[in-house]
């Protein structure tokens, strides 16, 4: 498997401003400055772009996948009027309490992922907000990288040392950082990188 590697996001706190009720339709999706366009540069670059998200809101009934649908449908489009594109999107739809082997921190979405789009964790990046996007892709084997926006801060202080991957205030920071060519040399200073 070669070309650029694969790059795995989180949604909520991500891609998308968290709400703790959840996002229940696409008015309610609210993007996060700049994660638009960081989608669209990384895709123009040559990133095949994977969003790997829990959404237990289907497994609790608050919305249907129907819904789920349409909310990533806008996303796709509004990502496409930016010159890019999402090329899979993986949903675990299940309730934290069942098991199943895609919530992460599981690694299924992940897997699947990767593997319908030709790639492997040593081909891949995964980004997130949350301690089980770490683990998910400590599990995997992929590079992981953190984000200070969602859940990230508290992540942040919580894993603390080694555990901490490259952190970066948002979205569009970690592009920067990838897009620099800078891979396998993650940050790790409190602060971040300065561009």
């Amino acid at each position: 498997m070669s070309g650029r590697p694969l790059i795995l996001l989180d949604r909520d706190g991500v891609i998308n401003e968290e709400s703790e009720a959840y996002v229940k339709s696409p008015s309610e999706f609210r993007p996060i400055p700049g994660s638009l366009d960081a989608i669209a540069r990384l895709s123009a670059a040559g990133h095949p772009v994977a969003v790997v998200t829990n959404q237990s809101a289907v497994g609790r009934g608050l919305i249907s996948s129907a819904t789920l649908e349409s909310i990533h449908a806008e996303l796709r489009e509004a990502v496409a009027l930016r010159g890019g594109s999402i090329d899979r999107i993986e949903v675990c739809p299940h309730r934290p309490q069942a098991g199943c082997p895609c919530r992460k921190p599981a690694t299924g979405l992940l897997r699947s992922a990767a593997r319908h789009l030709e790639r492997d964790a040593a081909t891949s990046i995964l980004i997130g907000d949350r301690a089980s996007d770490l683990q998910a892709a400590r599990a995997f084997g992929c590079e992981a990288l953190l984000v200070r926006t969602g859940h990230g801060r508290t992540t942040e202080t919580s894993v603390g040392g080694d555990a901490t991957p490259g952190v970066f205030d948002d979205l569009a920071r970690a592009t920067d950082w990838i897009l620099a060519g800078r891979l396998g040399s993650a940050p790790r200073s409190p602060s971040g990188p300065s561009a």
